[in-house]
């Protein structure tokens, strides 16, 4: 029984403290509304899509109140030598720095997320090309949700 009046005034507590889920319904048209900017190589089409998926959007430029312009920069640095100075493990960092403009240009707000992703170098040159693609894409999903987060905490707070 005590238990049961714990969480219920937790709960209560909680309610009373203004507290609303991030991705309420509320959010959903105007995240709809980014049209997000083409961007180069496999890791940039890939975000691009994700982000389309995230945000809900059709990718259609027509009719958006938003465009988001993204620059990604990728560096990747060797992290485990064997003895003969072969590396046999990578760290691939991604940044994807971003900016919401209106449909008049003028800037809304700017970020930018940051992703580590990590693969092992194998005697085929074509596993590790495949483990390092596996990688970055699953770096990029993270990215794509942080950069949704970010906007639909921007748009929670500008209401």
């Amino acid at each position: 029984m005590k238990r049961v009046l714990l969480i219920a005034s937790a709960c209560l507590a909680v309610a009373g403290c203004g507290f609303h889920p991030l991705y309420d319904q509320k959010l959903q048209p105007q995240l709809a509304s980014i049209y997000v900017e083409p961007l180069e190589g496999r890791d940039g089409y890939t975000l691009r899509n994700t982000l389309i998926d995230l945000l809900g959007s059709d990718g259609r430029e027509a009719g958006k109140l938003y465009h988001l312009t993204l620059t990604l920069n990728q560096v990747s640095n060797g992290v485990t030598l064997q003895n003969d100075a072969t590396i046999t493990r990578y760290n691939d960092t991604i940044t994807a720095s971003y900016v919401l403009t209106d449909a008049r240009g003028t800037e809304i707000t700017r970020g930018s997320q940051t992703s580590l992703s990590s693969f092992n170098v194998s005697s085929s040159p074509y596993s590790t090309l495949a483990a390092q693609q596996d990688s970055d894409r699953r770096a990029g999903d993270d990215l794509a949700d942080r950069i949704r987060m970010d906007l639909g905490v921007f748009f929670s707070r500008r209401k």
